[in-house]
């Protein structure tokens, strides 16, 4: 069974590695993934249950792993993850 917490850990090393090879690629994708909390529109745990959704519709296991933790951190219930 894949111990999801430490492949999490590996998948943000990698893009750490990505960044050192491609700083721009990274920071452009940060600037994006942050663009919505300026907006007000949504709150945190709303725009990361959204991002989960199209994780798994996509079927992007790394991508999985980081929405639930962050939806986790801003306040989601297992309930509404699931």
């Amino acid at each position: 069974m894949i111990d999801w917490n430490e492949y999490r850990k590996e998948l943000m090393g990698r893009i750490g590695e990505i960044g050192k090879l491609s700083p721009d690629t990274v920071k452009g994708y940060m600037t994006l993934s942050g663009a919505g909390a300026h907006t007000g529109h949504l709150d945190a745990k709303t725009r990361e249950l959204i991002s989960l959704a199209v994780a798994v519709t996509t079927r992007c296991d790394g991508c999985i792993t980081v929405h639930v933790d962050a939806a986790l951190k801003h306040g989601a219930s297992r309930e509404e993850i699931a």
